[in-house]
């Protein structure tokens, strides 16, 4: 695909194009990097994990020479582990505290692992996971994340007393309406677009669904029927709360270390060994997808990017850029499936988008009526966009997964122990630590590989 790249790697578009390519990078990431914050709660600030997120993407570009174009976002992966930092009543600032520990702990995992890469190489890494094991994976991650898009599609309406289908009466329809709208915009605009419409279809697919959103919001509003009223106004509501004044334009984000500091007098070892049981395994599962995101992405701009900057380097990156991000915002990062759907979506490839949607994240934490807005774009529009994303990113799993050898038995096999455990959903909790369905079936997948291909010549 990367003879067709619009944008390669060291390309540097012009500044006007650049800032709206930039917008259109954060908006990919944004609703699952202030999602996880959200879930994990005891007050935890959106804005500050996005400013994490632009600070560890930095931190990662850093490292891998700007070379790898990939943005980092808030990590699902370590949700178990934030919540465990708060279990047993501690307080919130020792639970902050805990965040920032954990954060570090998974950090030192992937520096442990990058210096083992860096004297071993990654010869063995390929051959653990060969295609046959890394595309059905690849693939799983996209179909992994199907469920919340449709979710999100449907986010403002019932379900049937099972729960098995959604009731398409009253808002759901207004909800299915604006995320088909910005399906259609997105993929036709990607697909039909010229120039710069080729190059930004997520940012007019989102603007198309938030404009329907907001139509329907207004009758909703004119004629009293809160079914109609799909946009929240109360991001913008609350900036005038108190008056107009500084905060309603301009607001300096929670960090977490600020909150952090105050729990350093109730610090315990039983605490810190909580806290290393709950990160450092999920440290080494996250490990797996950010090898699978980094094997997808240079199947995407045709480079291998375990080779150059260095697997050793991707690792270091996300492991310290993680670890400072949940400095600042609680939240561990790791490469994130949206940015490269992006990237393979509108062929931009360019370091300088990334670098500069980095720059940009950390800039709008502080821009308050930029975060209202983010905070207002419905559900469903999200969801429209994500069934792009999420769909690329499965079918670029399926397209690895072409290179292989089905007649082969070995291959056969080692694909189905991976696709069947991941799409049931084979997850497993193992005392306060929880391995994905990804996970698992990664796990098996090696494992059947091994087995069957042993003694014979790889493939």
């Amino acid at each position: 695909m990367s003879n067709k790249l619009v944008y390669g790697i060291h390309d540097k578009p012009k500044f006007g194009s650049l800032i709206v390519f930039a917008i259109q990078q954060l908006l990919a990431i944004m609703a699952a990097t202030i999602a996880v914050p959200a879930i994990v709660g005891n007050g935890m600030s959106a804005s500050a994990a996005l400013f994490g997120a632009g600070v560890g993407t930095i931190v990662y570009q850093l490292f891998t020479k700007f070379r790898s174009p990939v943005f980092l976002g808030s990590s699902f992966a370590f949700i178990n582990s934030m919540l465990a930092a708060f279990a047993g009543g501690v307080s919130m600032s020792l639970g902050y505290l805990g965040l920032i520990i954990g954060a570090a702990f998974a950090g030192l995992v992937y520096v442990i692992l990058a210096i083992i890469v860096k004297l071993a190489g990654v010869a063995w890494i390929n051959k653990l996971m060969p295609a046959a094991v890394i595309g059905p994976t690849v693939a799983l991650i996209g179909l992994s994340l199907a469920g919340a898009a449709i979710k999100d599609v449907f986010s403002y309406g019932p379900k049937t007393e099972d729960g098995t289908a959604f009731v398409m009466s009253g808002s759901i329809w207004v909800s299915f309406i604006c995320a088909m709208v910005t399906l259609v915009v997105v993929v036709i605009c990607s697909t039909y677009g010229k120039k710069m419409v080729k190059l930004i279809p997520f940012i007019i697919g989102i603007l198309s669904g938030y404009a329907v959103g907001m139509i329907f919001t207004l009758i909703g509003y004119a004629t009293g029927n809160d079914a109609l009223k799909i946009i929240d106004f109360a991001p913008f509501t609350a900036l005038v709360a108190d008056g107009v004044g500084l905060k309603t334009f301009l607001a300096i984000p929670e960090f977490t270390f600020l909150t952090a500091l105050k729990g350093t007098g109730e610090f315990n070892m039983s605490y810190l060994a909580t806290i290393a049981v709950a990160y450092v395994p999920v440290a080494f599962v996250v490990f797996a997808e950010h090898i699978a995101d980094h094997k997808n992405l240079s199947t995407i701009i045709d480079k291998d990017l375990l080779e150059d900057p260095g697997l050793h380097r991707t690792l270091l990156g996300d492991g310290i850029g993680s670890a400072v991000g949940a400095f600042f915002g609680g939240c561990p990062n790791t490469t994130y499936g949206e940015s490269v759907g992006c990237v393979a979506i509108t062929r931009n490839a360019s370091i300088a988008t990334i670098t500069t949607t980095a720059i940009m994240a950390v800039l709008v934490s502080f821009v308050s009526p930029f975060v209202a807005f983010l905070d207002s774009i419905p559900g469903c529009v999200m969801g429209g966009v994500c069934i792009t994303l999420y769909g690329f990113i499965a079918v670029s799993g399926l397209k690895m997964i072409q290179k292989v050898d089905l007649e082969d038995n070995a291959n056969l096999f080692t694909v189905s122990a991976i696709l069947i455990p991941g799409i049931g959903g084979m997850a497993m909790s193992i005392g306060k630590v929880t391995i994905t369905a990804i996970a698992c079936a990664l796990i098996l997948g090696i494992i059947i590989n091994i087995i069957l291909n042993k003694g014979r010549k790889h493939q």
